[in-house]
């Protein structure tokens, strides 16, 4: 493993705290060091209090905060004298301790402490990191990994044998390491857990780290045969096998599971691929995670396959099996939240994409680990009494009460046409702030990977293959369509019917008419398997009731679309799915009308651009985002009992009313 300090870097941050915020930051851009929010740091140092008298501070990672982007408020200021003192408590229960190290803050609006604060607290050096490093996993999780860690190490290696992460933790490494530590000491292992490296400053504690983890790599490379670097994380992309209709079957009954909608991610990859061919995968896989510090991200194992029913009845005994030991403890969800399929290959499920994401990365560093292990004489995880327990953790289910409610559509996936600009965009951009994925299709796309919610493809609404080889890539990302918004069109030339020329004529009738057609073909087989029931919203227009003179090929294009949609509100009511039908008029911040234009068409009225977008009933100027929000409205629950309805959306039109 490379070591990244860098000294004219590390100088930018001042004091010992900074320089803890530097070396934080070099563990957390290393994936096969922590991930996400996992790992720790602290640094000790000498302050002065509000009296101006000498404290001595512990500053520790605060929970919440990811190493890979910390600042200084990520850390807690605890009185490190008072929070060594409560490890000579002979016990504390865990919410207890986390009221102890809130007690002990030196500032009120600092997060809570890690819970590992007493065990930094305790060690007798400055700086203190730990890691859930992959190497040192692969090590401590064999039949005979203890042996191993003393065959590497020898006594430089302090050995804790797996202890609850708390109090209990902190006891037993104040224990080991009074009973095991020497001059030559560097880290302390910690069996199925991760490692723990230390000096008098973050700089020496950070450099030891790299040493013992990349002495943990060579000995994979020599015992094993295995090059734990050479990670499923940076495995080149590779389409699994698999249709894109499977996924969203088996998202379906995941989802009904799991009693929400859930997004089913399929994560292109590989060794996951190769991993999931194993033929002994049901063996290996289902022994536990590498370390129980995500299980509450990945559930204890995945599903093997997809036989969701005999996944349940196994998590359904698991916890019939352990809830004794946690009285009044309710049972969380039972739908998995990793998948290994032959066929799919990896996939992983959550209300948000940044769960599905963050679960892939946890599975991919737990095939490194199991498969080095493996190449150690077998993967070992922990019992399942001992993964029941972080599972169901008080802590971790206080975590989980306080992340509140979910937007509206959360686990939704929606697709927009026209999503690039416009109406389309509007409306994409709504469903996302509700909660939903979004595929985005659109013949071009802005470019702007930054949203991951967010997937644009580019297709031609007109031509049906790109078109299902686009919603085929979506369902691929997302894992099925729930809602679907027809808003790409054109409004083609304005000539009278004497003048139309074919070509326009046609032009417009393909976009707009053809287009939804062929996109209510692509995406029926997926709305039907949308967990709570599909939903299609196609943007008509005003001149659908309400036409005017010199847009022929535009307003008989969105009729025959708004019967279209008629039509297909009577034959997929059957299939659960409602479709309705939005006639937005003067939605003046479109590519459909310029300033020239808007103040052209003004002049010929006598009034002024801004009274010309305001010319209705209510006197109100309709935007794209007032079309975005009524279609996020209309996907949620109040119009699951409407189907087949016009709404319109025009300040008030005494044409139309």
């Amino acid at each position: 493993m490379k070591n990244l300090w860098n000294a004219d870097e590390a100088a930018k941050f001042s004091g010992a705290l900074g320089e803890c915020v530097y070396g934080s930051r070099l563990l957390g851009a290393e994936s096969s060091l922590v991930l996400h929010g996992g790992g720790n740091t602290s640094v000790k140092a000498s302050e002065t209090d509000i009296h101006g008298d000498p404290v001595d501070v512990l500053y520790v990672k605060g929970s919440g905060w990811d190493l890979a982007t910390i600042e200084p408020q990520g850390f807690a200021p605890l009185r490190l004298d008072a929070v060594k003192r409560l490890a000579e408590l002979p016990s504390l229960s865990d919410t207890e301790m986390v009221n102890q190290l809130r007690l002990n803050l030196l500032d009120a609006s600092a997060p809570n402490p890690s819970v590992e604060a007493i065990l930094h607290a305790s060690l007798p050096f400055i700086a203190v990191q730990h890691t859930h490093a992959d190497a040192a996993l692969a090590l401590t999780n064999t039949n005979d990994g203890e042996q191993r860690v003393r065959e590497l190490w020898g006594t430089s290696a302090v050995i804790v044998p797996y202890v609850m992460p708390g109090f209990d933790l902190a006891k037993a490494c104040a224990v080991e390491f009074d009973r095991q530590a020497n001059g030559d000491t560097v880290a302390m292992v910690l069996m199925n857990h991760g490692v723990f490296t230390f000096g008098q400053t973050t700089e020496q504690a950070y450099n030891k780290m790299i040493e013992v983890i990349t002495e943990a790599e060579d000995y994979l490379i020599q015992r094993a045969g295995v090059d734990i670097k050479r990670s499923a994380i940076a495995a080149k992309p590779l389409s699994a096998g698999g249709s894109a209709l499977d996924q969203a079957t088996l998202r379906n009954e995941l989802s009904r599971t799991a009693g929400r909608s859930m997004l089913l991610v399929r994560t292109p990859n590989e060794r996951a691929n190769s991993f999931a061919a194993r033929s002994d995968l049901r063996e290996i896989a289902s022994r536990g995670p590498a370390t129980p510090d995500h299980i509450i991200r990945t559930k204890q194992f995945p599903l093997i396959g997809r036989d969701i029913q005999e996944f349940v009845s196994n998590y359904h005994s698991y916890f019939e099996r352990n809830q004794s030991r946690f009285p009044g403890v309710q049972e969380l969800d039972p739908a998995p939240r990793v998948v290994l399929d032959p066929d799919l290959g990896l996939l992983t499920a959550g209300t948000k994409i940044r769960e599905c994401e963050i679960a892939s990365d946890i599975y991919l560093h737990t095939i490194d680990v199991i498969e080095a292990s493996e190449g150690l004489g077998g993967f070992v995880a922990l019992p399942e009494t001992d993964l029941f327990e972080v599972e169901y953790w008080e802590l971790e289910q206080a975590k989980l009460a306080k992340s509140g409610g979910s937007p509206a559509l959360a686990g939704e996936v929606a697709l927009v046409t026209g999503s690039a600009s416009g109406i389309g965009r509007a409306c994409a951009d709504a469903l996302i702030r509700q909660g939903a994925a979004v595929i985005g299709i659109d013949l071009n796309t802005s470019g702007d990977p930054a949203n991951p919610s967010l997937l644009e493809l580019s297709a031609d609404v007109t031509d049906r293959e790109s078109l299902t080889a686009a919603v085929q890539a979506g369902v691929e990302r997302f894992g099925g369509i729930d809602i679907v918004v027809a808003a790409a069109g054109i409004f083609g030339s304005s000539n009278e019917i004497a003048e139309i020329v074919e070509t326009d004529w046609e032009t417009t009738l393909s976009v707009n008419l053809n287009g939804v057609s062929n996109l209510l073909h692509a995406t029926h087989p997926f709305l039907t398997l949308a967990p709570a029931g599909g939903r299609v919203l196609i943007i008509g227009s005003k001149n659908v009731p309400a036409p005017g003179k010199g847009a022929a090929a535009y307003s008989a294009s969105k009729a025959a679309v708004t019967q279209l949609g008629r039509v297909a509100a009577l034959e997929w009511a059957e299939d659960g799915i409602v479709v309705n039908m939005i006639h937005p008029d003067g939605v003046f911040d479109t590519g459909l009308w310029s300033q020239e234009l808007v103040e052209q068409r003004a002049a010929n009225y006598g009034i002024t651009a801004d009274e010309y977008k305001r010319r209705n009933l209510l006197g109100k100027e309709i935007t794209s985002n007032d079309i975005g929000e009524l279609v996020a409205a209309m996907s949620g629950d109040l119009f699951r009992q409407i189907t087949g309805a016009q709404i319109p959306i025009d300040g008030g039109s005494d044409r139309v009313i």
